[in-house]
């Protein structure tokens, strides 16, 4: 069947595969830890300072790894993550007594190096496979991409779970371990050499994107995300479980669900943009989008103080949330891969993702201090305040080119 497909279609496909095949073991590990030290006695905070260094070291692992990615090329990047990902799942093969806090952070410290290597090569890559004039295209398969990953990684949460209960930790975890492996040497066998590779070596000190419209996308970007993470991160989980009395399974399934239906109306995002008019959207079309966002925790805030049956308010609310952030996540998902550089595209995609990985720490950070300060509601003001200033970052970005029709 792969035979059949032009060059670039398949090395869509092999690049979509590792992406897809990743995303799952990510999405199921991090609900193994979640589950198995919670049924160990940690505390919800502890638990979610297991993940600190994950998103730490992926604030990193972009900005180098896309000056890895021009120098190496995104094939090596790719298999790289791949590789750690693999080394991070058998760290947590060793007998119980010897998965204490600072082994099992440093795992997800591995495991955060790997996912943004990942992450940051896909992306890339789909800008070196999609005609230089074909921007609906490149919309349409960076959406698909984007889109499939999140409802992948919510499927994870369920096999994590799944396997949870079928296998026991080890036996979940090494079964991914070796699903992952194979994954790693059909793609080493099959990827396209030389992928991304700059025909000018950057130097480390080239790393810090030098246009405008970059670096105001990217600070965007660190509040859209810090926006959502600083309540749905630890906040929102610690609430369904006390507030409304909901158990772990109930609590991570309805999550799952959550990023499951994410990543349906991320992939969608082209039809719900003006695609279908013939438009491919720009930064009026970000603007557009992210202002009612920011309207919505703020009303959920509101309808939290005003005593609203929390029952109905904060599910509807979420769902609300969920569709609006996937349709601003995928916008500029696609704004940032427009925007790069062909020569040399990771670096502006990886310095891009260093601030989404940046917002996801800040936001994790502070929703479990300001949480156990001041509560959800509180969680929801500053999500709120973040939005408005990732709406102003993006009124800030040039004017929309000449992109109508372009499919």
């Amino acid at each position: 069947m792969l035979r059949s497909l032009s060059a670039g279609a398949r090395q869509y496909v092999l690049i979509t595969g590792n992406y897809w095949a990743f995303t799952l073991t990510d999405g199921a590990l991090r609900m193994l830890v979640v589950l198995y030290f919670h049924q160990l006695g940690y505390a919800p905070l502890q638990i979610a300072l297991l993940f600190l260094f994950y998103e730490l070291f992926g604030v990193i692992t972009n900005l180098v790894g896309g000056w890895l990615g021009a120098r190496l090329g995104l094939n090596r990047t790719m298999n790289l993550g791949l590789a750690l990902q693999v080394v991070a799942l058998s760290m947590l093969l060793v007998p119980t007594a010897w998965l204490t806090v600072p082994w099992v952070m440093a795992a997800q410290a591995l495991s955060g190096i790997a996912k943004d290597l990942n992450k940051m090569s896909a992306k890339s890559a789909i800008k070196l496979l999609v005609p230089g004039h074909a921007e609906g295209s490149l919309y349409r398969w960076v959406a698909l991409l984007t889109g499939s990953k999140n409802a992948l990684k919510g499927a994870g949460f369920f096999l994590g779970g799944a396997l949870l209960t079928v296998l026991g930790f080890t036996g979940a975890v090494a079964a991914m371990a070796s699903v992952l492996a194979l994954v790693w040497l059909a793609s080493l066998l099959l990827l396209k050499q030389e992928l991304g590779r700059a025909r000018n070596k950057p130097k480390f000190r080239e790393l810090f994107s030098k246009s405008r419209n970059i670096n105001l996308l990217s600070a965007a970007r660190l509040f859209l995300f810090g926006a959502r993470d600083v309540w749905f991160v630890v906040a929102l989980p610690v609430y369904l479980a006390t507030a409304f009395g909901w158990d772990h399974w109930r609590v991570g399934g309805f999550l799952a669900l959550w990023v499951i239906g994410y990543g349906m109306v991320q992939s969608l995002a082209p039809h719900l943009t003006g695609k279908r008019a013939g438009r491919v959207p720009g930064a009026r079309a970000a603007l557009a989008w992210v202002l009612p966002l920011a309207m919505m925790p703020a009303l959920i805030a509101l309808g939290l103080t005003a005593e609203l049956n929390a029952h109905w308010l904060l599910p509807g609310g979420l769902l609300l949330f969920g569709v609006l952030f996937a349709i601003n996540s995928s916008l500029h998902s696609y704004l940032i891969v427009s925007y790069a550089s062909e020569d040399g595209v990771s670096l502006d995609v990886g310095f891009y993702y260093m601030a989404n990985a940046m917002g996801r720490l800040m936001g994790t950070l502070l929703s479990g201090w300001v949480y156990q300060q001041a509560g959800l509601a509180a969680c929801l003001w500053i999500s709120s305040a973040m939005l408005v200033l990732a709406a102003l970052f993006t009124m800030r970005l040039e004017r929309d080119r000449a992109l109508a029709g372009q499919a």
